[in-house]
């Protein structure tokens, strides 16, 4: 019986920041998506079962064959499609076979049916076109990561170990890498934020400061359990809180009661009515019983206080952080966007959107649509100011600003705070931190360098800097906002962004994330493109 299990793990980073400590989690013939906040670990915990890493304690013990699906960003001009199934010397044999150039012992060992299975592997992932010689250079980013993860379930593993497996795919690629795990009965162990993806698996594991969490089901059971653990945190703390405060008023009427003991005390004193032996005697155990009652009433403030500050932590665990956007007072039939037979490119003669007219009235909501390639991001660009149209012409006639995944609106080599300020020069110190805090960088956290801060902060941040100021623009315009960024802050962003009263120009292949900020009209680029 095929399983992965892990006993008792610890793991810090170079800055010996704790990731884990004492983890105990297994894994049978079962599809586990590994979700929680980024920086908690879940690509170092892959990494510590595919034995890339080594835990600071604790063991893993893996009974079966593991599958990697690897992300390749920089790839040799050489390598080739066969290279990432390894197959690249049995196919060199087969090829010499058809030659009549192998050995009799090299024949007997060569594989015949390889190519045919190559070819199927690539097929469940909508590679039907791509060949084993097939450059890996020539293929786009996203259909790099189908082939590889056509590799990582050529040899039928036991386990499938995939990070965030449809990060920069299109739909289409999205749709085979979806439909692959909703019929993988093997084993498989996911880091995902897709939540289309995540609502094929049988069970969702969370990491969080407190540890790992399993939840039965998929995206939707998963979601629902957090709402009933949030509920619960809510209401503890609301019991804890009524509990601190009750205890704060045991102990205020416990020393009035002294004090007015004390008090009659030393009148009877003062008139003579008690002899002097009597009146020590009370006095000491008036001091006596007023320590007890203090013990006493500090016990319980102090157990109130332990329950309030776990109940807190567990609110600020469970619940999604959110932040607002001001009004921009974009007016229903203002005009915001308006482009004319424009033909655009980044090269002279190769048309990449061709001869496109387009409108935007008013706050509507735009998804730019079309496979990778198809020109989305070269209309965001064009759009943005960022390129110039070969023919035709782009009007934007509303204030605009776009963010794109790296928020390269920012300065890296600077704060928070510092970003905001050149941004929105008009704002105060004052409005740019009280801004900046509404967007969860309270106190110190707007200092931090832009260099060192997480995709999802990243995001925040690029959001606060644009639409924090005293006149936040009529049309943001955004490039794949939830690429690299953990469920908690995609929820954030949702949001923020269902509150936006503007114009949203997006490109997003996350259907899920389209549907939630209420798109209201789609723009197909699949037929844009010129076809020469």
């Amino acid at each position: 019986m095929s399983s992965i299990t892990l006993s008792g793990l610890a793991l810090a980073t170079p800055t010996n920041r704790t990731l884990f400590s004492g983890l105990n989690l297994a894994f049978n013939r079962e599809r586990v998506g590994l979700v929680g906040r980024n920086g908690l670990g879940k690509s170092t915990l892959l990494r510590l079962i595919t034995g890339e890493a080594v835990p600071a304690a604790g063991s893993v013990t893996v009974e079966g064959t593991v599958g990697v699906m690897r992300q390749m960003a920089v790839v040799a001009h050489d390598e080739t499609v066969a290279d990432l199934f390894g197959a690249r010397d049995a196919l060199n044999l087969l090829h010499r076979a058809e030659l009549g150039e192998a050995s009799v012992e090299e024949l007997s060992s060569a594989d015949w049916t390889l190519e045919e299975r190559i070819a199927a592997a690539l097929g469940r992932v909508g590679l039907d076109d791509a060949l084993p010689t097939t450059p890996l250079a020539q293929l786009s980013g996203g259909q790099r990561t189908r082939a590889s993860l056509a590799a990582a379930i050529f040899k039928a593993p036991d386990f499938l170990i995939l990070d965030e497996p449809t990060n920069n795919l299109d739909r289409q690629g999205r749709a085979a890498v979806i439909a692959l795990i909703s019929n993988w009965r093997a084993g498989a162990i996911i880091v995902s934020h897709d939540r289309e993806l995540l609502e094929k698996v049988d069970a969702i594991v969370e990491l969080t400061t407190l540890g790992a969490t399993r939840f039965g089901g998929g995206w939707s059971a998963y979601r629902d359990r957090k709402e009933v653990e949030l509920a619960a945190a809510e209401h503890d703390a609301a019991h804890a809180e009524k509990a601190m405060d009750e205890a704060s008023k045991q102990a205020r009427l416990a020393a009035e009661r002294s004090d007015r003991r004390a008090a009659v005390g030393a009148r009877k004193g003062a008139k003579g009515d008690m002899p002097k032996i009597a009146s020590g005697r009370r006095k000491q155990n008036a001091e006596a019983t007023r320590g007890s009652t203090r013990r006493l009433v500090d016990a319980r403030r102090e157990e109130a206080g332990v329950a309030l500050a776990a109940a807190r932590e567990r609110i600020e665990i469970v619940q999604a952080p959110s932040f607002p956007l001001p009004a921009t007072g974009l007016a229903t039939d203002r005009r915001v966007l308006q482009l004319d037979d424009v033909t655009a490119g980044y090269s002279p003669g190769e048309a990449i959107i061709h001869r496109l007219s387009f409108t935007m009235v008013g706050p509507e909501r735009v998804a730019i649509a079309g496979p990778n390639g198809s020109g989305k991001s070269t209309l965001l660009n064009l759009v943005a100011g960022g390129l110039r149209p070969a023919s035709g012409t782009v009007r934007v006639l509303v204030p605009a600003a776009m963010l794109d995944q790296q928020a390269g609106v920012l300065r890296s080599d600077a704060s928070v705070l510092d970003n905001f300020r050149r941004l929105n020069p008009d704002a105060t110190d004052n409005a740019g931190r009280a801004t900046l805090a509404r967007f969860l960088f309270r106190g110190d956290g707007a200092l931090q360098m832009v260099s060192t801060l997480s995709g999802g902060q990243l995001l925040r941040a690029g959001l606060a800097c644009i639409l924090g100021g005293t006149t936040p623009p009529q049309l943001l315009i955004l490039d794949e906002p939830t690429n690299h960024l953990d469920l908690d802050s995609i929820a954030a962003v949702e949001s923020a962004l269902k509150a936006y009263d503007g114009a949203l120009l997006v490109v997003s292949h996350d259907e899920v994330f389209l549907e939630a900020i209420g798109i209201t009209r789609r723009l197909d680029l699949t037929d844009r493109r010129r076809q020469d």
